[in-house]
Protein backbone atom coordinates (compact mmCIF):
# COMPACT_ATOMS: atom_id res chain seq x y z
CA UNK A 1 0.00 0.00 0.00
CA UNK A 2 1.57 3.56 -0.98
CA UNK A 3 0.89 6.36 1.25
CA UNK A 4 1.81 9.61 0.69
CA UNK A 5 3.46 11.78 4.38
CA UNK A 6 3.63 15.35 4.37
CA UNK A 7 5.32 16.85 7.11
CA UNK A 8 4.28 20.29 7.76
CA UNK A 9 6.38 20.72 10.64
CA UNK A 10 7.43 24.34 8.91
CA UNK A 11 3.74 25.06 7.61
CA UNK A 12 2.26 24.41 4.24
CA UNK A 13 2.08 26.78 1.10
CA UNK A 14 1.13 25.11 -2.36
CA UNK A 15 4.36 26.20 -3.71
CA UNK A 16 5.69 24.11 -1.05
CA UNK A 17 3.26 21.22 -1.33
CA UNK A 18 3.85 21.37 -5.09
CA UNK A 19 8.00 21.49 -4.84
CA UNK A 20 8.19 18.18 -2.29
CA UNK A 21 5.67 16.59 -4.53
CA UNK A 22 7.74 17.47 -7.42
CA UNK A 23 10.67 15.51 -6.34
CA UNK A 24 8.56 12.80 -5.85
CA UNK A 25 6.63 12.75 -9.54
CA UNK A 26 7.95 9.74 -11.70
CA UNK A 27 7.28 11.67 -14.65
CA UNK A 28 8.72 15.03 -14.58
CA UNK A 29 8.73 16.36 -17.75
CA UNK A 30 4.87 15.03 -18.04
CA UNK A 31 4.19 17.29 -15.22
CA UNK A 32 5.62 20.77 -16.68
CA UNK A 33 4.39 20.09 -19.76
CA UNK A 34 0.79 19.60 -18.71
CA UNK A 35 1.11 22.81 -16.13
CA UNK A 36 3.30 24.87 -19.00
CA UNK A 37 0.05 25.03 -21.45
CA UNK A 38 -2.58 25.70 -18.84
CA UNK A 39 -2.86 29.01 -19.34
CA UNK A 40 -1.27 32.17 -21.77
CA UNK A 41 1.97 34.30 -20.17
CA UNK A 42 1.71 31.60 -16.88
CA UNK A 43 5.24 29.42 -16.65
CA UNK A 44 6.02 26.89 -13.63
CA UNK A 45 9.89 25.74 -13.46
CA UNK A 46 11.50 23.66 -11.10
CA UNK A 47 14.59 25.41 -9.39
CA UNK A 48 16.92 23.90 -7.68
CA UNK A 49 17.28 25.92 -3.77
CA UNK A 50 19.01 25.15 -0.56
CA UNK A 51 17.27 26.02 3.02
CA UNK A 52 20.18 25.91 5.73
CA UNK A 53 21.88 23.10 4.11
CA UNK A 54 19.25 21.02 2.89
CA UNK A 55 19.10 20.41 -1.03
CA UNK A 56 15.60 21.13 -2.24
CA UNK A 57 13.09 22.18 -5.17
CA UNK A 58 11.49 26.02 -5.16
CA UNK A 59 8.38 25.91 -8.06
CA UNK A 60 8.99 29.36 -9.44
CA UNK A 61 5.46 30.26 -10.91
CA UNK A 62 5.73 33.29 -13.09
CA UNK A 63 2.94 35.37 -14.49
CA UNK A 64 4.09 37.44 -17.56
CA UNK A 65 7.46 36.88 -16.46
CA UNK A 66 7.16 38.13 -12.97
CA UNK A 67 7.46 35.90 -10.31
CA UNK A 68 5.01 36.62 -7.29
CA UNK A 69 5.87 36.71 -3.88
CA UNK A 70 4.94 33.75 -2.23
CA UNK A 71 4.35 32.09 0.92
CA UNK A 72 2.03 34.42 2.18
CA UNK A 73 -1.94 35.50 2.53
CA UNK A 74 -3.32 35.56 -0.85
CA UNK A 75 -4.88 38.85 -0.81
CA UNK A 76 -0.97 41.02 -0.31
CA UNK A 77 -0.76 41.76 -3.75
CA UNK A 78 -3.64 44.67 -3.75
CA UNK A 79 -1.14 47.61 -3.03
CA UNK A 80 1.15 47.38 -5.63
CA UNK A 81 -0.56 46.08 -8.62
CA UNK A 82 -3.22 47.09 -10.96
CA UNK A 83 -6.78 45.41 -9.80
CA UNK A 84 -8.62 42.67 -11.20
CA UNK A 85 -10.38 40.65 -9.19
CA UNK A 86 -11.64 36.94 -9.86
CA UNK A 87 -14.89 35.22 -7.83
CA UNK A 88 -14.59 31.53 -7.35
CA UNK A 89 -17.26 30.91 -9.99
CA UNK A 90 -14.49 32.55 -12.68
CA UNK A 91 -11.76 30.65 -10.92
CA UNK A 92 -14.10 27.38 -11.01
CA UNK A 93 -14.49 28.54 -14.74
CA UNK A 94 -10.58 28.27 -15.63
CA UNK A 95 -10.08 25.52 -14.15
CA UNK A 96 -12.99 23.45 -15.90
CA UNK A 97 -11.16 24.85 -18.77
CA UNK A 98 -7.24 23.09 -18.04
CA UNK A 99 -6.41 20.41 -20.38
CA UNK A 100 -6.08 17.60 -17.03
CA UNK A 101 -7.43 14.70 -16.46
CA UNK A 102 -10.93 14.88 -14.49
CA UNK A 103 -9.83 13.89 -11.14
CA UNK A 104 -7.18 16.72 -10.92
CA UNK A 105 -9.45 19.29 -12.32
CA UNK A 106 -12.20 17.86 -9.69
CA UNK A 107 -10.18 18.35 -6.66
CA UNK A 108 -8.56 21.37 -7.51
CA UNK A 109 -12.15 22.97 -7.55
CA UNK A 110 -12.81 20.98 -4.07
CA UNK A 111 -9.61 22.68 -2.82
CA UNK A 112 -10.73 26.41 -4.14
CA UNK A 113 -14.54 25.77 -2.59
CA UNK A 114 -12.65 25.16 0.67
CA UNK A 115 -10.57 28.22 0.40
CA UNK A 116 -13.57 30.75 -0.99
CA UNK A 117 -15.80 29.00 2.16
CA UNK A 118 -13.63 30.40 4.75
CA UNK A 119 -12.46 33.73 3.36
CA UNK A 120 -16.21 34.13 3.51
CA UNK A 121 -17.16 33.33 6.93
CA UNK A 122 -13.53 34.76 7.91
CA UNK A 123 -14.51 38.17 6.10
CA UNK A 124 -18.34 38.06 7.03
CA UNK A 125 -19.38 38.16 3.28
CA UNK A 126 -21.24 35.91 1.03
CA UNK A 127 -19.28 33.13 -0.97
CA UNK A 128 -19.74 34.61 -4.42
CA UNK A 129 -18.60 38.03 -2.87
CA UNK A 130 -14.70 36.60 -2.35
CA UNK A 131 -12.46 37.88 -4.58
CA UNK A 132 -9.09 36.65 -5.18
CA UNK A 133 -6.88 39.79 -6.18
CA UNK A 134 -5.76 38.95 -10.02
CA UNK A 135 -1.89 38.22 -9.75
CA UNK A 136 -2.38 36.36 -6.44
CA UNK A 137 -4.84 34.20 -7.58
CA UNK A 138 -3.07 32.89 -10.95
CA UNK A 139 -0.48 31.87 -8.89
CA UNK A 140 -2.10 30.24 -6.36
CA UNK A 141 -4.66 28.18 -8.70
CA UNK A 142 -1.29 27.30 -10.60
CA UNK A 143 0.17 25.80 -7.02
CA UNK A 144 -2.75 24.16 -6.58
CA UNK A 145 -4.09 22.53 -9.95
CA UNK A 146 -0.04 21.54 -9.66
CA UNK A 147 -0.57 19.97 -6.28
CA UNK A 148 -3.41 17.80 -7.38
CA UNK A 149 -1.82 16.84 -10.75
CA UNK A 150 1.06 15.53 -8.89
CA UNK A 151 -1.54 13.49 -6.65
CA UNK A 152 -2.32 12.09 -9.98
CA UNK A 153 0.50 11.01 -11.07
CA UNK A 154 1.86 9.65 -8.13
CA UNK A 155 -1.40 7.96 -7.45
CA UNK A 156 -1.31 6.84 -4.07
CA UNK A 157 -3.32 5.05 -1.63
CA UNK A 158 -4.00 6.77 1.36
CA UNK A 159 -2.42 10.51 2.14
CA UNK A 160 -1.73 11.56 5.45
CA UNK A 161 0.08 14.78 7.48
CA UNK A 162 1.99 15.55 10.25
CA UNK A 163 0.33 17.90 12.65
CA UNK A 164 0.43 21.56 11.20
CA UNK A 165 2.78 24.32 12.14
CA UNK A 166 1.15 27.43 11.65
CA UNK A 167 3.72 30.34 13.09
CA UNK A 168 2.64 32.88 14.96
CA UNK A 169 2.61 37.48 15.00
CA UNK A 170 0.91 39.01 12.22
CA UNK A 171 0.66 38.98 8.40
CA UNK A 172 0.09 41.95 6.17
CA UNK A 173 -2.94 41.26 3.80
CA UNK A 174 -5.19 43.20 1.42
CA UNK A 175 -7.62 43.53 4.60
CA UNK A 176 -4.88 45.13 6.27
CA UNK A 177 -2.47 43.50 9.02
CA UNK A 178 -4.28 40.07 10.50
CA UNK A 179 -3.05 37.84 12.92
CA UNK A 180 -1.51 34.60 12.48
CA UNK A 181 -2.99 32.10 11.81
CA UNK A 182 -5.28 34.03 9.91
CA UNK A 183 -8.86 33.86 10.02
CA UNK A 184 -9.47 31.87 6.92
CA UNK A 185 -6.41 29.74 7.53
CA UNK A 186 -7.54 28.91 10.95
CA UNK A 187 -11.35 27.95 9.52
CA UNK A 188 -9.94 26.05 7.53
CA UNK A 189 -7.89 23.94 9.99
CA UNK A 190 -10.67 23.08 12.13
CA UNK A 191 -10.62 20.09 12.95
CA UNK A 192 -6.82 19.20 12.56
CA UNK A 193 -4.02 19.20 14.56
CA UNK A 194 -1.74 22.36 14.92
CA UNK A 195 0.75 24.02 16.65
CA UNK A 196 2.08 27.42 17.00
CA UNK A 197 5.96 26.48 16.24
CA UNK A 198 9.07 28.69 17.55
CA UNK A 199 9.03 31.26 13.96
CA UNK A 200 7.69 34.26 13.91
CA UNK A 201 5.22 34.61 10.74
CA UNK A 202 2.21 33.12 8.70
CA UNK A 203 4.01 29.19 7.60
CA UNK A 204 0.36 27.92 6.94
CA UNK A 205 -1.11 29.93 4.08
CA UNK A 206 -4.98 28.88 3.15
CA UNK A 207 -3.84 27.40 -0.04
CA UNK A 208 -2.09 24.99 1.89
CA UNK A 209 -4.91 24.57 4.46
CA UNK A 210 -7.24 24.01 1.69
CA UNK A 211 -5.05 21.75 0.01
CA UNK A 212 -4.09 19.57 3.10
CA UNK A 213 -7.42 19.38 4.08
CA UNK A 214 -8.39 17.75 0.55
CA UNK A 215 -6.44 15.40 0.55
CA UNK A 216 -5.50 14.14 3.90
CA UNK A 217 -7.29 11.53 5.58
CA UNK A 218 -5.62 11.65 9.02
CA UNK A 219 -3.08 13.86 11.09
CA UNK A 220 -0.49 12.28 13.19
CA UNK A 221 2.77 10.99 13.37
CA UNK A 222 4.17 9.17 10.21
CA UNK A 223 2.93 5.47 9.66
CA UNK A 224 5.45 2.74 9.60
CA UNK A 225 6.55 1.50 6.16
CA UNK A 226 9.47 0.92 3.62
CA UNK A 227 10.53 4.43 2.98
CA UNK A 228 10.18 4.73 -0.99
CA UNK A 229 11.72 8.41 -1.52
CA UNK A 230 11.44 11.57 -0.15
CA UNK A 231 10.70 15.49 -1.40
CA UNK A 232 11.91 18.62 -0.19
CA UNK A 233 10.12 21.63 -0.74
CA UNK A 234 11.63 24.85 -0.37
CA UNK A 235 9.56 28.23 0.56
CA UNK A 236 11.12 31.78 -0.46
CA UNK A 237 12.01 32.63 2.87
CA UNK A 238 14.47 32.14 5.24
CA UNK A 239 13.83 31.33 8.82
CA UNK A 240 15.80 29.86 11.69
CA UNK A 241 14.93 26.42 10.88
CA UNK A 242 14.91 24.85 7.69
CA UNK A 243 12.01 26.41 5.29
CA UNK A 244 11.33 22.84 3.69
CA UNK A 245 8.08 21.42 3.45
CA UNK A 246 9.22 17.09 3.05
CA UNK A 247 6.99 14.88 1.40
CA UNK A 248 7.83 11.06 2.29
CA UNK A 249 6.10 8.15 -0.33
CA UNK A 250 6.40 4.70 2.22
CA UNK A 251 5.12 1.35 1.12
CA UNK A 252 3.11 0.61 4.45
CA UNK A 253 1.46 -2.87 3.85
CA UNK A 254 3.74 -5.31 4.82
CA UNK A 255 6.10 -3.10 7.32
CA UNK A 256 4.67 -3.33 10.68
CA UNK A 257 2.31 -6.57 10.28
CA UNK A 258 -0.43 -4.32 11.67
CA UNK A 259 -3.80 -2.87 9.89
CA UNK A 260 -3.07 -1.46 6.78
CA UNK A 261 -6.14 -0.07 6.54
CA UNK A 262 -9.52 1.52 7.77
CA UNK A 263 -13.57 0.40 6.89
CA UNK A 264 -16.32 1.84 8.58
CA UNK A 265 -19.56 -0.20 10.27
CA UNK A 266 -22.80 2.42 10.62
CA UNK A 267 -24.72 0.08 13.27
CA UNK A 268 -28.82 0.88 13.69
CA UNK A 269 -31.10 -1.56 16.23
CA UNK A 270 -34.84 -1.82 14.05
CA UNK A 271 -38.12 -3.08 15.46
CA UNK A 272 -40.47 -2.16 13.80
CA UNK A 273 -40.14 -2.45 9.96
CA UNK A 274 -41.29 -4.74 7.67
CA UNK A 275 -39.12 -8.04 5.81
CA UNK A 276 -39.96 -5.94 2.84
CA UNK A 277 -39.20 -2.51 3.66
CA UNK A 278 -35.89 -3.75 5.45
CA UNK A 279 -34.68 -5.68 1.74
CA UNK A 280 -35.59 -2.33 0.08
CA UNK A 281 -33.38 -0.40 2.55
CA UNK A 282 -30.46 -3.13 1.87
CA UNK A 283 -30.56 -2.40 -2.31
CA UNK A 284 -30.73 1.04 -1.51
CA UNK A 285 -27.44 1.29 1.07
CA UNK A 286 -25.42 -1.37 -1.41
CA UNK A 287 -26.66 1.24 -4.80
CA UNK A 288 -25.04 3.80 -2.48
CA UNK A 289 -21.80 2.80 -2.26
CA UNK A 290 -22.00 0.08 0.77
CA UNK A 291 -19.28 -2.36 0.46
CA UNK A 292 -21.41 -4.82 2.85
CA UNK A 293 -25.06 -4.67 4.28
CA UNK A 294 -26.09 -7.70 6.59
CA UNK A 295 -29.06 -8.04 8.85
CA UNK A 296 -28.46 -9.91 12.35
CA UNK A 297 -31.42 -11.32 14.41
CA UNK A 298 -31.55 -9.45 17.90
CA UNK A 299 -33.72 -8.89 21.08
CA UNK A 300 -34.44 -5.30 21.62
CA UNK A 301 -36.76 -2.89 24.54
CA UNK A 302 -39.86 -4.46 25.68
CA UNK A 303 -38.60 -7.88 24.55
CA UNK A 304 -39.28 -7.05 20.89
CA UNK A 305 -37.09 -9.36 18.68
CA UNK A 306 -35.56 -7.06 16.43
CA UNK A 307 -33.04 -6.55 13.38
CA UNK A 308 -29.67 -4.74 14.09
CA UNK A 309 -28.50 -3.41 10.39
CA UNK A 310 -24.50 -3.27 9.77
CA UNK A 311 -23.25 -1.39 6.95
CA UNK A 312 -20.12 -1.42 6.19
CA UNK A 313 -18.52 1.29 3.82
CA UNK A 314 -15.40 3.38 3.44
CA UNK A 315 -14.61 6.26 5.61
CA UNK A 316 -14.92 8.78 3.14
CA UNK A 317 -18.51 7.43 2.29
CA UNK A 318 -19.45 7.46 6.10
CA UNK A 319 -21.80 10.84 5.83
CA UNK A 320 -23.43 10.02 2.96
CA UNK A 321 -24.56 6.45 4.24
CA UNK A 322 -25.14 7.38 7.04
CA UNK A 323 -28.28 9.70 5.86
CA UNK A 324 -29.44 7.27 3.69
CA UNK A 325 -29.71 4.69 6.78
CA UNK A 326 -32.02 7.65 8.03
CA UNK A 327 -33.70 8.10 4.73
CA UNK A 328 -34.96 4.19 4.02
CA UNK A 329 -35.33 2.75 7.60
CA UNK A 330 -37.23 3.63 10.63
CA UNK A 331 -34.25 4.51 13.19
CA UNK A 332 -33.66 7.73 14.64
CA UNK A 333 -30.11 7.37 15.20
CA UNK A 334 -27.02 5.92 13.59
CA UNK A 335 -23.58 4.31 15.54
CA UNK A 336 -20.51 4.59 13.26
CA UNK A 337 -17.27 2.86 14.73
CA UNK A 338 -14.20 2.91 12.01
CA UNK A 339 -11.97 -0.29 12.50
CA UNK A 340 -8.48 -0.90 11.43
CA UNK A 341 -8.54 -3.80 9.31
CA UNK A 342 -6.13 -6.16 7.75
CA UNK A 343 -6.29 -6.82 3.46
CA UNK A 344 -4.65 -8.42 1.27
CA UNK A 345 -4.23 -6.93 -2.28
CA UNK A 346 -6.29 -8.28 -4.81
CA UNK A 347 -5.66 -9.34 -8.08
CA UNK A 348 -7.15 -10.69 -10.72
CA UNK A 349 -5.89 -13.53 -13.04
CA UNK A 350 -7.78 -16.44 -15.06
CA UNK A 351 -8.33 -20.31 -14.23
CA UNK A 352 -8.77 -23.25 -16.09
CA UNK A 353 -12.00 -25.45 -15.72
CA UNK A 354 -13.60 -28.54 -17.89
CA UNK A 355 -15.64 -26.28 -19.63
CA UNK A 356 -13.47 -23.20 -19.89
CA UNK A 357 -11.53 -20.32 -18.38
CA UNK A 358 -13.09 -18.46 -15.55
CA UNK A 359 -11.83 -15.31 -13.27
CA UNK A 360 -10.41 -16.42 -10.47
CA UNK A 361 -9.12 -13.77 -7.41
CA UNK A 362 -5.88 -14.09 -6.18
CA UNK A 363 -4.95 -12.05 -2.39
CA UNK A 364 -1.19 -10.88 -1.37
CA UNK A 365 -0.12 -9.69 1.50
CA UNK A 366 1.85 -10.42 5.07
CA UNK A 367 3.82 -13.32 3.23
CA UNK A 368 0.86 -15.00 2.13
CA UNK A 369 -1.03 -15.00 -0.93
CA UNK A 370 -4.40 -17.04 -1.54
CA UNK A 371 -6.89 -17.48 -4.35
CA UNK A 372 -10.41 -18.20 -5.22
CA UNK A 373 -12.52 -19.30 -8.66
CA UNK A 374 -15.37 -16.13 -9.23
CA UNK A 375 -18.62 -17.73 -8.23
CA UNK A 376 -20.77 -16.55 -10.16
CA UNK A 377 -18.59 -17.64 -13.23
CA UNK A 378 -18.97 -21.12 -12.18
CA UNK A 379 -22.23 -21.24 -11.28
CA UNK A 380 -22.88 -20.00 -14.70
CA UNK A 381 -20.92 -22.69 -16.16
CA UNK A 382 -22.82 -25.82 -14.42
CA UNK A 383 -26.00 -24.13 -15.08
CA UNK A 384 -25.16 -24.01 -18.88
CA UNK A 385 -23.99 -27.52 -18.70
CA UNK A 386 -27.13 -28.53 -16.36
CA UNK A 387 -24.12 -29.96 -13.81
CA UNK A 388 -24.03 -29.50 -10.10
CA UNK A 389 -21.25 -26.72 -9.26
CA UNK A 390 -18.73 -29.48 -7.72
CA UNK A 391 -18.82 -30.61 -11.16
CA UNK A 392 -16.85 -27.54 -12.34
CA UNK A 393 -13.23 -28.78 -11.22
CA UNK A 394 -10.75 -25.78 -11.05
CA UNK A 395 -7.02 -25.59 -11.84
CA UNK A 396 -5.71 -22.35 -10.24
CA UNK A 397 -3.30 -20.22 -12.61
CA UNK A 398 0.18 -21.39 -12.33
CA UNK A 399 2.11 -18.70 -9.46
CA UNK A 400 4.50 -16.74 -12.03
Amino acid sequence: MKTLYLECAMGAAGDMLMAALYELCPDKEKFLLGMNRLLPGVTVEAQPAIRQGISGTHMRVSVHGHEEGHHHHEHEHGHHHHHEHRSLASITEMIDGFPLPDPVRESAKAAYALIADAEAHAHGVPVGEVHFHEVGALDAVIDVTGFCYLVHLLSPDTVSASPVTVGSGTVRTAHGILPVPAPATAKLLEGTPISTGDITAELCTPTGAALLRTFAQTFGPMPTGKLLSTGHGCGTKDFPRANCLRAFLLDTAEASGGPNGCVTELKANLDDMTGEALGCAMERLLDAGALDVFYTPIQTKKNRPGILLTCLCRPSDADSLAKEILLHTSTFGVRRADCPRWTLDVKWDEAETPFGPVPYKVGVGYGLTKGKPEYESLAALAKEHRLPLSAVTVSPPQQK
